[in-house]
């Protein structure tokens, strides 16, 4: 947390995380009736985690490996300094094509980061659909980007930050709202 950032409310526990991408996965199966085409991709930090346990829980549910990747937007943002070089993408360790892409982000505010993170797997191949899951999604949209899946809405005003927080990186699971001081 910013020292000039307070937390203000714990919005979902380890629990309620848990919970929220355990329904995210059977959303996900309920509108793909298969796992056997889905590719998941994380967008770089705290998306590929939670990538990595919807891939889990579908197998888990499916009995079917799910193949999972990550994804640096940076090079794609439309907020880079300028004549900083759109360099390609790491390629992923499977092919696009025919592919429903489940992209997983943790907080969805803007769309900003969703919008680069599409340029970033466009820039690879054509799958056949991308669909977005985010754990949290804020509200406060500049891009007409909306979720397919998402684990909780929590309309927040744009001075307030939410924080998620998952065990892989932050040594706990947890989404907080903070706001200034």
């Amino acid at each position: 947390m910013s020292s000039s950032m307070r937390e203000k409310a714990t919005v979902m526990d380890a629990d309620g995380i848990r919970r929220a991408v355990m329904r995210m996965a059977h959303e996900i199966l309920e509108r793909n009736k298969t796992a056997a085409s889905l590719a998941i991709v994380g967008v770089e930090t705290r998306g590929v985690p939670l990538a990595r346990r919807l891939a889990a829980a579908i197998s888990q549910i499916e009995g079917v490996a799910v193949p999972v990747a990550s994804l640096d937007t940076r090079p794609f943002r439309d907020d880079r300094p300028a004549g900083t070089p759109v360099g390609p993408p790491p390629r992923l360790p499977f092919p696009m094509e025919d592919r429903i892409i489940v992209l997983v982000d943790d907080v969805l505010y803007t769309g900003r980061t969703v919008r680069a993170a599409l340029d970033g797997l466009i820039a690879q191949g054509r799958p056949h659909t991308i669909q977005l899951a985010v754990l949290v999604d804020r509200g406060h949209r500049e891009l007409p980007i909306r979720p397919d899946f998402v684990g909780k809405n929590l309309p927040t005003s744009s001075r307030e930050h939410v924080a998620v927080r998952l065990a892989e990186i932050d040594g706990t699971d947890e989404v907080v709202i903070e706001e200034p001081t």
